[in-house]
């Protein structure tokens, strides 16, 4: 089913703007986070667009931290789910790390843990709130 499926990291304005555009419909307008939240390090981030079909279909960044490397803001517009895209996703934003990138981490949405789980990360604490949203932390084992 991934066929159709690519993932590029960002490197011009154009489809910067794609990927703001997928993050606002997802964030924004479907979970109702505060925008202001939403548009918080983006020059600091490594930013990547999943397209399927010649479409804007998926976002996803990495940054450095002062705890390590973050894995943030995956998002999948409503009419891509269910097809790997988040699995795309990941598997792109992993592959892109620094070869220092010893300690990584994401605050996954609860019901996306699952998916994270697949790539070595494990829960590490207790559920939290973040932008009015449950989530658990969690590293990536390696």
């Amino acid at each position: 089913m991934n066929q159709n499926i690519t993932v590029q990291k960002v490197n011009n304005q154009e489809d910067l703007d794609k990927v703001h555009e997928v993050r606002r419909v997802v964030f924004v307008v479907e979970q109702n986070c505060p925008p202001e939240l939403e548009w918080e390090y983006e020059d600091e981030s490594t930013h990547f667009l999943a397209i399927v079909d010649g479409q804007p279909a998926g976002a996803s960044r990495w940054r450095k931290t002062d705890k390590g490397y973050k894995l943030e803001r995956f998002a999948v517009l409503q009419e891509y789910r269910g097809l790997g895209v988040g699995q795309e996703l990941v598997k792109a934003v992993i592959a892109d790390l620094p070869a220092d990138a010893n300690y990584v981490y994401l605050h996954a949405q609860i019901q996306a843990a699952g998916l994270y789980e697949k790539f070595g990360f494990e829960k590490t604490g207790p559920e939290f709130e973040e932008a009015g949203i449950r989530h658990y932390k969690m590293v990536l084992k390696k």
